[in-house]
Order: structure tokens, then C-alpha cells, then sequence
């Protein structure tokens, strides 16, 4: 497996010029192949992109307490991350060298409480990726077990250098 290594200061994040000036799956596929640096939110929220293609990007992730809300279950916050990453973040491997994107909206829904320490997998797939806009789906399910724990779906913005 790659090594997993998050930007740590913000000069180790790719700046907007070099995020656009390659395609946004070739960006992709670097940060899970470990050969830049992914965003620190990654670190901070327990999960990394394990794998991206043409359209669809799979984020691995195990919530631990630092995301549990007061009734012991991971918070509905850590759901959203990681189903926005996935989902955007399968629209940008659309994208060619010089466009961008930016979420505009998204919705979740929570199915089945995802138990402390059990490693989900993400998945985001694009549905239609335009001049414009970006629309992708995404579901969240047990790496081990297959069980859905939410689903979502979102609107991105492309932006055009």
C-alpha cells in the first residue's frame, strides 16, 4: 500500500495553478499512489482515497472517537466528509487540465450507524460531469461486510481557467 502522507503545512498543498494544470484524474491518482501529498482533512477525519479512475473514486476510512458525537456513534459530520470527497472528488477525474471544481451542494442519507472502528469505503461516481456543473452519487459501505451506512448525492461547480 502507498504511504499515506497529508500536506502538513499549506505550502505542501498543490497550489490552484497546479491543481489545473494537469488533469484532475491524473491528480488524483497521484495522491492515492502517495507521490503528492493529500489535504490535511484526510488525517484529521480518518480516511485517505484508495483508489481513482475515469469517474469514480473509492475513499477508505475508519472513524475512531475524535469523531463520535455525546451518544457514542460517529458524528453525522464524518458521514458528509467523506461521502463530499468521493463524490467531488470523482467529478475532478473528469476534468480536464484546466478546469476545476468547487461543491456546490450536497445531501446525505444515513441508513445505519456506522460502529466505532469498523473501515467503510466510500464510493463516488459521476453521473454527468458538463461545460458547468458536475453531478455524482456516492454510497458509504463496510469494507468487510458490504452493509450500506448512507448514501448522498452532489452538485459541483466547474470551474474553467
Amino acid at each position: 500500500m502507498p504511504s499515506r502522507k497529508y500536506a502538513k503545512t499549506v505550502d505542501e498543498l498543490p497550489s490552484p495553478e497546479e491543481l489545473m494544470s494537469v488533469p484532475g484524474l491524473e491528480m488524483m491518482q497521484s495522491i492515492v499512489n502517495g507521490e503528492r501529498a493529500g489535504p490535511p482533512i484526510g488525517e484529521t477525519m480518518g480516511f485517505w482515497p484508495v483508489e481513482a479512475e475515469q469517474g469514480r473514486v473509492v475513499f477508505e476510512g475508519t472513524p475512531e472517537l475524535a469523531v463520535a458525537n455525546p451518544l457514542r456513534t460517529v458524528h453525522g459530520g464524518w458521514y458528509g466528509a467523506i461521502l463530499d470527497s468521493c463524490m467531488a472528488c470523482a467529478v475532478h477525474t473528469t476534468l480536464p487540465s484546466g478546469a476545476g471544481y468547487t461543491t456546490l451542494e450536497y445531501k446525505i442519507n444515513i441508513t445505519r450507524a456506522i460502529p466505532l472502528g469498523v473501515t467503510v469505503q466510500a464510493i463516488g461516481i459521476a453521473q454527468h460531469s458538463g461545460r458547468s456543473t458536475g453531478v455524482a452519487n456516492g454510497e458509504i459501505r463496510g469494507k468487510e461486510d458490504g452493509k450500506l451506512y448512507a448514501t448522498g448525492s452532489t452538485t459541483c461547480m466547474i470551474l474553467r481557467a
